[in-house]
C-alpha cells in the first residue's frame, strides 16, 4: 500500500498535477472545514478549499450569501491551514458571527495561478451542494489573488453581486466587461509588490464605461492593505448591501 502511495505522488509530480494532503471533514454550521475539489476537465487545476458554514446554517430553507476568497502568492502549497494567514478564512476563526458561507480555495503547486474555469467550476459545485443565495455571492482576493478577483468577474460578470480585488494585477480592457458589478477597488500607493496604477488605471477604464466603483487608496501605505480591510466589519457590510444586478448606493 505505502508503494502504491508513493507511486502516485511521483506520477502527479511529473505530470504537474497536484498531490493534495487534504482531510476532509464533514461541513457542519459555525465550523471551518478542509474540503477538495477535482477538477475532471484539467487535474492540474484540481483544488484544496476551505469551507465555512454561518453558526446559523441549515440545508435547506434560507439561502445565504457567499464569500469566494483568493489568497496571495505566499500561501500556495499543499497545507490548507496557510490560507488563514489573512482574509476571511482567518477573520472567520476569530469572529463566529459571520453571515455568510465562506470559500477559500488554495493552488498547490508554487508557479500556478488561478484558472478562471476551475474557480467557476468549484463555485458551481459549491452552489449546488449548499442553499447559496445566486443574489449575493461575492468575490474578493489579495494580491495575486486579487489578480485573480479581476480575471474571474472580468470572465463571468453576471455572477457577482460585488467584488473587492485587493492590489491586484490587472487588464484595463476588462474595465467595461464590469460596469454593471459593484466594485470596491483598494490599493496603497507607496506598494513595492504590484505598482499602485494597476488598479488605478483599471478604476478609471471602470469610470469611463459607467462602473459602480469605490476607490480606496492607503496614502502612504505598502502592499499589506488587506489587513485592515479584511478586519473592517464595514467591509461585510458594504458586501451585504449590494445583490446581482441591484442598486445599491453608489459611493
Amino acid at each position: 500500500m505505502r508503494r502504491t502511495v508513493k507511486l502516485v505522488s511521483l506520477f502527479c509530480f511529473l505530470i504537474g498535477v497536484p498531490s493534495f494532503r487534504v482531510h476532509a471533514e464533514e461541513p457542519a454550521a459555525g465550523k471551518q472545514v478542509e474540503q477538495k475539489f477535482d477538477y475532471a476537465k484539467n487535474p492540474r487545476h484540481s483544488m484544496g478549499y476551505l469551507l465555512y458554514l454561518p453558526a446559523n446554517y441549515r440545508a435547506s430553507g434560507e439561502k445565504f450569501p457567499l464569500i469566494l476568497f483568493l489568497h496571495g502568492s505566499g500561501e500556495r502549497g499543499n497545507k490548507l491551514p496557510l490560507v488563514k494567514k489573512h482574509g476571511p478564512p482567518k477573520i472567520v476563526e476569530e469572529w463566529s458571527d459571520l453571515p455568510f458561507i465562506i470559500v477559500s480555495p488554495q493552488l498547490s503547486l508554487d508557479n500556478q495561478r488561478f484558472d478562471t474555469l476551475a474557480l467557476a467550476a468549484l463555485l458551481d459545485s459549491v452552489e449546488q451542494k449548499y442553499s447559496v443565495d445566486p443574489d449575493r455571492v461575492y468575490l474578493t482576493g489579495l494580491s495575486m489573488g486579487g489578480g485573480g478577483a479581476w480575471q474571474l468577474a472580468a470572465h463571468q460578470p453576471d455572477r457577482f453581486a460585488a467584488i473587492v480585488p485587493i492590489c491586484g494585477y490587472t487588464d484595463a480592457r476588462d474595465g467595461v466587461k464590469l460596469k454593471k458589478v459593484a466594485v470596491w477597488a483598494i490599493h496603497g500607493d507607496f506598494d513595492g509588490a504590484v505598482p499602485y496604477p494597476e488598479t488605478e488605471q483599471m478604476v478609471d477604464a471602470l469610470r469611463t464605461a459607467g462602473g459602480d466603483v469605490k476607490f480606496t487608496i492607503h496614502h502612504g501605505g505598502g502592499h499589506d492593505t488587506w489587513t485592515s480591510t479584511y478586519g473592517m466589519p464595514e467591509f461585510y457590510e458594504w458586501l451585504l448591501r449590494h445583490r446581482r444586478g441591484g442598486s445599491a448606493k453608489r459611493e
